[in-house]
């Protein structure tokens, strides 16, 4: 069995505790950065890149606070000087807050829609490797774990020491014996393989959806759906049909970007090159 007895606090300044969850999720944005960088270079971006993201993480740290709040309101409610803060941030919240930022930025520098796609999509390759950065954050702090799991050993199950990220108490059922949770599934270690296999995928074939946002729609839509289906693993209290928040929001998204994906690709005319002209000798050849 695999037992993580990491202590979630890496190192402390004072009276401030640095977390290795903030210490990924810093990863994580830097990550991102690099590699969109990289990849805006290779598709010609040459402006607004770096605007952009700044205004996108903002926008990420706003949504996915948001989301984290409205579900855990009872709490909040309860203790209102902690809204603000960075110890909760729902991953979709963030997708959602990512969208609507890169948007109003769109609005008020009057860029055109194509040139936010074509950034969008050198976002699409750097956002699963960023996320599978972050989630190693959540697995060393204990959050986002999974339900008690049937099996008895690693991957299907996994162990944590106490700590305040996990609950005493779920659905009536004590997720503690002796200091140790009960096995639980390693939703945080499931959602690092998908982001990585996610990210090999769209490394692999990011020359080849045409045209441009083609990617990112792509990424949004198997992003959503795959975060989908892991959550039903996932310790969280259902908000409507039995599904909680973060599904919803996972629907919401497949449900704009998939029919957008399929649209888009299935409109697309690759433009005649000149080989395929009739007066161009190397067509004749």
């Amino acid at each position: 069995m695999l037992t993580i007895s990491v202590d979630p606090v890496a190192f402390t300044i004072g009276s401030m505790e640095v977390r290795w969850y903030g210490i990924m999720v810093a990863l994580a944005v830097a990550t991102l950065l690099a590699v969109m960088v990289r990849e805006g270079k290779r598709i010609g971006i040459t402006t607004d890149l770096y605007s952009i993201f700044l205004v996108g993480i903002i926008g990420g740290v706003v949504g996915g606070r948001a989301a984290h709040v409205i579900h855990h309101w009872e709490y909040y409610a309860e203790y209102p000087q902690r809204i603000i803060g960075f110890a909760g941030l729902a991953q979709n919240g963030m997708i959602v807050g990512v969208i609507v930022a890169a948007l109003i930025y769109m609005w008020a520098t009057k860029m055109r829609f194509s040139a936010l796609l074509k950034m969008g999509d050198a976002l699409a390759v750097g956002a699963p490797l960023a996320l599978a950065v972050a989630r190693i954050g959540c697995t060393l702090n204990g959050c986002c774990h999974g339900k008690p799991s049937p099996f008895q050993y690693f991957p299907g199950a996994v162990i944590y020491t106490a700590r305040d990220a996990i609950p005493r108490f779920w659905n009536g059922i004590s997720l503690y014996q002796n200091g140790l949770t009960v096995p639980l599934y390693p939703t945080q270690i499931y959602h690092i393989w998908l982001n990585l296999v996610l990210f090999a995928i769209i490394w692999r074939l990011r020359d080849r959806f045409k045209p441009t946002g083609g990617l990112v729609f792509f990424y949004f839509s198997i992003q959503a759906a795959t975060d989908f289906a892991l959550r039903f693993l996932r310790v969280s209290d259902p908000v409507v049909l039995n599904l909680e928040q973060g599904q919803l929001l996972s629907l919401g998204i497949l449900a704009v970007f998939l029919p957008w994906f399929i649209i888009r690709i299935r409109r697309y005319r690759p433009p005649e090159s000149d080989a395929d002209s009739p007066g161009d000798a190397s067509a004749l050849a």
